[in-house]
């Protein structure tokens, strides 16, 4: 490791190699992606332990974390009989009791812990055949000359210790040592947050909170600077989003205006039922979006079963209208085929037959690929639907005017810039389900316009959603089939929706696991294969057509299969997730799913909605083993006590621990927020989102706020720039 230069001579743009050496510094870059002193200097300690009371030798409680002066008596250095490596074992001792410290493949210790040296030695008493112990203590050992002060002593051990998070090959020590490095030879550092800012919001200045939230001297410093970090970061990245907006909203657009005959007058007045008031405030929105000359870039967020394909079928519409062509990216086979067959039928043989909507997927044989792209290309397909497909170099428009993102968060940053280039800067409009709380929508969608459809379409029968706890209740599961072919006799569908494929293979639907779910499963989650197994040797399936739908078939037996169901051929379908969003069977009237507490919150909420979409009356059935008292059972149990999905979004955000709440996939990888939690900081992020637009007002290009401009660029590399960019 290089040696810390003089203070002053590093910023937050040094090269690691440069400030710490080049082993160091990959090695670093290897575990965790960072090259420069910023970079490292923001990875914030994970949480602070306390060294605790100095306690004596002879009153050590057992299990508890302790501190104590002590001497060190000898060390000796073993290899372990059971497998490779060495056990160095130290005895130290206070007057009052002898205490073993050991360490495990950590020889270089002896030459540290020589008896005679005294110091003061931290961590969790264990006890190893009788004799109490500290496994891997954090110590510090005393200068030759001279004793040290009770005072000293007192102040070292009730400074908080910073614990990073690690890694296998680099732990939270050397972490520590390398940042303490970092800190010696940092500069002065431009503050992004003004003055005036910082003073009426009581924070640190930015070195200061960097010095206190890695070298706390009590609990206030730390907090203060954490605080201080938020804040700052929430500023950064608001200011980034806003000043996005601006700069979106100065790029030339070709105005798209729909025409009084045109086919969306045709398509409204053939519609058989009227628009909700959602509906048509959403699409006016849309429509003075549409007619600016700058591109939009709005996000509509629904309830399930709201109509928000109607909505953006009427914008694609109004594009078409005014001679572009519109391009929906859906992010699954199955759904592109489905929003297809049913994008179709919305608009009748006549229109259909005029507009020529057209698949374009990576299953499509190579003569259907073909004759689609050049539908395309000529101009002749006015409405495209596909799923990354779309955005091959193959595939050209004639004139694009509008790109609809589905589910915008299953999609990667680059696949929608891409598909975004195939046209002179088209208008984008963004479709989601999943319910998303004003400060997440604040901190994720800043540099969008937000439209919400909560009102549901007349005529919906609605769900009913119970509870199956197979650990209080484990008699209840036989009841779950019993109420499944009650519903088939009654000439209706269900689906019975699973975890994994087989018993050794999850999904990957790109969403990520809750939080309580860990990789130590005790029970292997219920998978399609082995349910299905059971439902067709079941007699009261008897002569049922009871199918598999996963994200491994092809995707012709996929589009059959979902043909079929769709059709009143199939009884029961058995499926992974890839039946969460756009299904839409309105016979279908049950969902069971097993090991329900296998999934997060919006997706049974997305899943639930797959039920109860025509007259037919819904019930899901969430069967799940978690154990009562659990924040497993809690989220389940959530699920079931509210249809209402922004209510459900909510909590939601209250259950999740502390860690990732927007997940990598929607915040665009190593974009993700480093201290700021929007389940905690809403109040936060709203203030620091007014100061950052009185800022962005006056100041679009931050040419007077060169700090804060540099804080920009630092916080978005390039792969979080393009999550802002491209959103």
């Amino acid at each position: 490791m290089a040696e810390a230069e003089a203070s002053g001579s590093f910023t937050l743009d040094t090269r690691l190699t440069g400030a710490l050496g080049g082993r160091t510094a990959q090695a670093i870059e290897r575990a965790f992606g960072y090259r420069t002193v910023g970079d490292l200097l923001a990875h914030y300690p994970r949480r602070y332990a306390l060294r605790g009371e100095l306690t004596a030798l002879a009153e050590l409680p057992l299990g508890e974390n302790v501190t104590i002066v002590a001497d060190v008596l000898e060390v000796r250095v073993r290899e372990m009989r059971q497998r490779r490596g060495s056990i160095l074992e130290a005895k130290i001792s206070d007057g009052t009791g002898i205490l073993t410290l050991t360490f495990f493949n950590q020889k270089w210790r002896e030459n540290d812990l020589r008896p005679g040296r005294r110091g003061i030695f931290a961590g969790k008493v264990g006890d190893y055949r009788g004799n109490r112990q500290l496994a891997h203590p954090d110590y510090e050992l005393f200068e030759d000359q001279g004793p040290q002060t009770d005072a000293a002593a007192k102040r070292w051990a009730e400074s908080p210790i910073a614990i990073y998070p690690a890694t296998s090959t680099l732990a939270s020590w050397q972490l520590a040592k390398s940042i303490e490095l970092l800190l010696d030879g940092l500069g002065e550092l431009d503050d992004p947050v003004p003055v005036d800012v910082r003073a009426e919001s009581s924070l640190a200045g930015f070195r200061e909170a960097l010095r206190l939230v890695h070298r706390p001297e009590r609990e206030s410093d730390w907090k203060r600077a954490r605080r201080t970090l938020r804040f700052m970061e929430a500023y950064v990245l608001q200011t980034a989003l806003l000043q996005r907006r601006a700069q979106m909203r100065t790029r030339p657009a070709m105005p798209r205006r729909a025409t009084d005959d045109g086919t969306l007058a045709r398509f409204d007045a053939a519609l058989p039922f009227a628009l909700t008031g959602d509906q048509v405030a959403v699409g006016a929105e849309i429509t003075a979006d549409l007619a600016q000359a700058h591109p939009m870039n709005r996000l509509v967020q629904g309830e399930v079963g709201s109509g928000k394909t109607l909505v953006a079928l009427r914008a694609m519409l109004a594009v078409v209208d005014a001679g572009g062509q519109a391009a929906l990216l859906a992010p699954t086979e199955v759904l592109a085929g489905q929003h297809l067959r049913s994008i179709a039928k919305m608009l009748g043989p006549d229109l259909a037959a005029q507009l020529v909507p057209t698949l374009v997927t990576g299953q499509l044989g190579a003569q259907d690929r073909r004759r689609a792209m050049l539908r395309v290309a000529a101009g002749q397909a006015r409405i495209v639907v596909g799923t990354h497909a779309l955005i091959g170099e193959k595939v050209s428009f004639a004139d694009l005017g509008l790109v609809v993102v589905d589910e915008q968060h299953r999609f990667g940053v680059e696949q929608r810039e891409a598909l975004r280039a195939k046209g002179e800067q088209p208008h984008v409009l963004v479709l989601t389900a999943t319910p998303i709380p004003r400060t997440v929508a604040m901190t994720v969608f800043g540099d969008l316009d937000i439209s919400t459809i909560t009102e549901l379409p007349a005529g919906r029968a609605g769900i009913e959603t119970h509870v199956v706890p197979l650990a209080l209740r484990p008699g209840w599961r036989p009841r779950v089939w019993d109420r499944l072919a009650e519903e088939l006799d009654l000439g209706r569908q269900g689906f019975v929706v699973c975890p994994a494929i087989d018993p050794k293979a999850l999904e990957d639907d790109g969403e990520t696991m809750p939080d309580d779910v860990d990789d130590e499963q005790p029970r292997p989650g219920a998978s399609v294969v082995e349910v299905h197994a059971e439902l067709v040797a079941h007699p009261r399936f008897d002569g049922r057509s009871v199918e598999l739908l996963h994200g491994r078939m092809a995707a012709d037996e996929k589009d059959r299969v979902m043909r079929a169901f769709a059709a009143g051929e199939i009884d029961v379908l058995v499926a992974t997730t890839v039946i969460e969003v756009g299904v839409d069977v309105p016979n279908a009237s049950v969902m069971v799913v097993v090991d329900a507490d296998r999934f997060g919150v919006s997706q049974l909420h997305q899943l639930r909605g797959r039920v109860g979409r025509g007259g037919v009356p819904g019930l899901c059935l969430l069967v799940t083993h978690a154990e009562p008292g659990s924040v497993a059972l809690e989220r389940v149990e959530a699920v079931a006590a509210t249809l209402d999905g922004f209510e459900l979004a909510r909590v939601d955000l209250e259950l999740r621990r502390e860690g990732d709440v927007l997940g990598a996939t929607q915040s665009g990888g190593r974009s993700s927020l480093r201290l700021l939690r929007v389940a905690r900081d809403g109040d936060l992020i709203t203030e620091a989102r007014g100061y950052a637009s009185a800022v962005v007002d006056d100041d679009p290009t931050l040419a007077a706020h060169p700090a804060l401009d540099a804080a920009v660029r630092r916080r978005l590399d390039d792969e979080a720039s393009g999550y802002l960019s491209k959103g």
